[in-house]
C-alpha cells in the first residue's frame, strides 16, 4: 500500500492511497478519513458516480466535519479499474470511471471489471490492515454509486450494518445507463441482470436485515425521471414490507451542491446504526 498524499482536516488525517487489487488485476486508488483519536474507528464506504474518482466525494461533499464529530472514518474508492491495459470505451457512461459496482462477465471487461469483488473483499481487507478501522461499517453513495451501495448491502449483508444512498440509479434494468452497461458487462440475457438491481432486491425481500434505508432524491434532478426513478424502490418497499425513508427536496439537482446539503444526514444516520 502506498501512501501518496496526506492531509489535515478536521483535526483528523485524509490520506490518498494506491494498492494493487487481486480483483481488478492492477493498482486502485482510494482516499480515507480517519477523525482525530487512536481508534479503532467505525467506518462508511463511500461509492461515487459516473465519470468520479476517488477525489471528488473528497474535495466536494463537505462530509469530514460530520465525521470527526461522530468519530467515524470515511472510505472512497475510484469508480473503476484504470491504466492502459483496461478496456474502455470513449462514451462517459461505460468503461473506464463507470465501473457499475459489478463484475463483469463479458470481454473485454471481465479481465479488470470487477467492482463488485473489489470493494467487498479487497478494498475492506486493504483498509483495516493498513488503518485504525474496526470491522464496523456501512455502505452509501450516488447515483451509479447509490445503485452500488443498495444492491452490494443487499447481497452482502454481513459485512454492513447500514446503507443510504443519494439520488441513487433505483432500478438500472429499467434505464438507459443501467441497460447500457449491464448489456456490455454482463451480456444480453437480462436474467443476469437482477441481481444488480435494488428495486428488485428489496422487493424480492433482501433489504430485511436493514431497519431503515435513507434515500434522498432532488426534485429538481435532470435524470430523476428517465434514469433515477426513486418511486420505483417506494413501490418494491411497499411490495415487502421494508422500510424505506425517501426524502424529496425542492429543487435540487444532481450535483454535489444537493450531496452537501444532505450529507451530514446521512453520516449521523449510519452512526447510530455503528454504535
Amino acid at each position: 500500500m502506498d501512501i501518496r498524499a496526506q492531509h489535515r482536516v478536521h483535526g483528523g488525517t485524509l490520506s490518498y492511497v494506491q494498492h494493487e487489487s487481486a480483483s481488478t488485476g492492477g493498482t486502485m486508488r482510494f482516499s480515507v478519513f480517519t477523525p482525530p483519536g487512536a481508534g479503532p474507528f467505525p467506518y462508511l464506504i463511500w461509492l461515487s458516480g459516473l465519470t468520479c474518482t476517488e477525489d471528488n466525494f473528497t474535495t466536494k461533499a463537505g462530509a469530514y466535519g460530520a465525521a470527526a464529530a461522530h468519530r467515524m472514518a470515511i472510505v472512497a474508492p475510484d469508480t473503476s479499474p484504470r491504466g492502459d491495459g483496461v478496456a474502455d470505451d470513449p462514451a462517459y457512461d461505460l468503461g473506464q470511471g463507470a465501473g457499475f459496482y459489478i463484475d463483469a462477465t463479458e470481454a473485454p471487461w471481465t479481465p479488470h471489471f470487477k467492482m463488485e469483488s473489489y470493494v467487498t473483499r479487497d478494498l475492506i481487507a486493504a483498509v483495516e490492515e493498513g488503518f485504525p478501522l474496526a470491522p464496523k461499517r456501512s455502505v452509501f453513495g450516488h447515483s451509479m454509486g447509490g445503485h452500488g451501495a443498495l444492491t452490494l448491502a443487499m447481497k452482502h449483508p454481513s459485512l454492513f450494518k447500514s446503507v443510504s444512498a443519494l439520488a441513487p440509479i433505483s432500478s438500472p434494468t429499467q434505464c438507459a445507463w443501467g441497460e447500457k452497461a449491464f448489456s456490455a458487462y454482463l451480456g444480453a440475457k437480462r436474467d443476469a441482470w437482477k441481481a444488480h438491481d435494488a428495486a428488485l432486491l428489496i422487493e424480492a425481500g433482501q433489504a430485511a436485515p436493514f431497519d431503515d434505508i435513507l434515500v434522498d432524491q432532488g426534485l429538481g434532478d435532470q435524470f430523476l425521471e428517465n434514469q433515477l426513478k426513486p418511486e420505483l424502490l417506494e413501490a418494491a418497499a411497499a411490495k415487502a414490507g421494508q422500510k424505506l425513508t425517501l426524502r424529496r427536496h425542492e429543487g435540487y439537482d444532481h450535483s454535489y451542491f444537493f450531496m452537501t446539503t444532505f450529507v451530514a444526514d446521512h453520516v449521523a444516520f449510519h452512526a447510530a446504526r455503528l454504535a
